[in-house]
């Protein structure tokens, strides 16, 4: 028996043969991914290093400088703001103390009575402290003043700074921007450089190995490897290239289809033509031209390709067979075996009565 004719397996076989083999390709597609990784981890220009050539570092230790500075100026302004803060709550208690100390004053003239000579001093006290904390308030306003005109100063010089630096950094920035594009590209070549030869080998096994009892195998690594392919090529390849890439690609492939399911149809394999007689007996038509097969019990009945099955053929006895010839192209569907000398399919490859064998031209 003949690779052809072998047995195809359980409906469960052939399942688990599909599943496997769907399997196969998730993992060779896997590991078609942790090769592709490794190559995009290798590393790329440093850009640190292309700025230290076009920036002057001394600009960088003065912005740094600068803003160390500035933050130091803050802190200083916000200590002095709050110690501001308390000195006007307490210039404002020894307002309202006084006030009513003087109110205690003027009520004691009104009814002509002399003060104590403490309240006397409280009043000189709180009048003396009064004055001190408004000293101190209006020193503080002042100190808060020139810190914002030094932090100020720093700023502006901080800006102009920061433009010069700016400045230096574009041509780094152009540089880096060249240097990674030219670093995703080899990247990308080095990648489809262990792809595209991978693919290649799949398409051979593809196209050459057909009949191969392996060719799911083959199928599952041809997938896994275009897929990887593509996705590579979208990742690096800019858009407007890939999708010419990508048509270009779809044009290839359903062209190399057309020409092949043209060549099976004008030089069809025996397989193909085992397969498609085989179904033309199974519905009583003529495999070449499609006209009924009207012989035997069913030399008076009609039917079509989807009426065979629902047509009763005639009871009769089928001992009267003979052979038989499509009276609408002429071709021999039924003749006399050359072994056994009994009427036979003419179209098949097996004898029905002896299973003598006869190649399919």
């Amino acid at each position: 028996m003949n690779a052809t004719n072998a047995s195809r397996g359980t409906w469960g076989i052939r399942l688990l043969i599909r599943l496997l083999s769907i399997t196969l390709g998730v993992l060779l597609f896997w590991l078609l991914g942790f090769l592709v990784n490794d190559i995009e981890s290798l590393r790329g220009p440093d850009y640190q290093t292309i700025e230290a050539k076009h920036l002057d570092s001394s600009l960088v230790e003065r912005k740094e400088k600068l803003l160390a500075e500035i933050a130091d100026l803050d802190r200083q302004i916000t200590n002095k703001r709050e110690e501001q803060r308390l000195a006007g709550d307490s210039s404002q208690n020894l307002q309202r103390t006084i006030n009513q100390l003087l109110d205690i004053q003027k009520m004691s003239m009104e009814k002509d009575i002399s003060l104590a000579d403490s309240d006397r001093e409280n009043i000189s006290a709180s009048l003396k402290h009064f004055l001190e904390s408004q000293r101190k308030y209006q020193e503080l306003n002042e100190t808060l003043a020139s810190l914002t005109t030094e932090k100020s100063l720093l700023d502006e010089e901080r800006i102009q700074l920061e433009k010069k630096i700016e400045e230096a950094r574009k041509p780094a920035r152009e540089e880096h921007a060249k240097l990674m594009e030219a670093h995703r590209l080899r990247l990308a070549f080095m990648q489809l450089a262990v792809l595209l030869p991978l693919l290649a080998v799949a398409t051979y096994l593809l196209f050459r190995k057909r009949g191969s009892i392996y060719y799911p195998m083959f199928l599952a690594f041809g997938g896994a490897c275009l897929i990887k392919v593509g996705l590579v090529i979208h990742e690096y390849f800019p858009s407007r290239y890939f999708k010419y890439l990508f048509t270009l690609a779809l044009i290839l492939a359903v062209g190399r289809i057309l020409i092949y399911l043209i060549h099976v149809v004008v030089y069809p394999k025996r397989e193909w033509l085992a397969h498609k007689y085989r179904e033309a007996y199974e519905r009583f038509l003529c495999p070449i031209c499609d006209y009924p097969i009207r012989t035997g019990p069913r030399k008076f009945l009609y039917w079509t390709r989807r009426t065979v099955h629902k047509v009763l053929p005639y009871n009769e006895s089928t001992g009267n067979e003979e052979p038989y010839v499509c009276p609408s192209c002429g071709t021999s569907l039924f003749e006399v075996c050359t072994s056994c000398q009994r009427v036979r399919h003419s179209l098949l490859g097996h004898c029905e009565h002896c299973g003598a064998v006869k190649t399919l031209e």
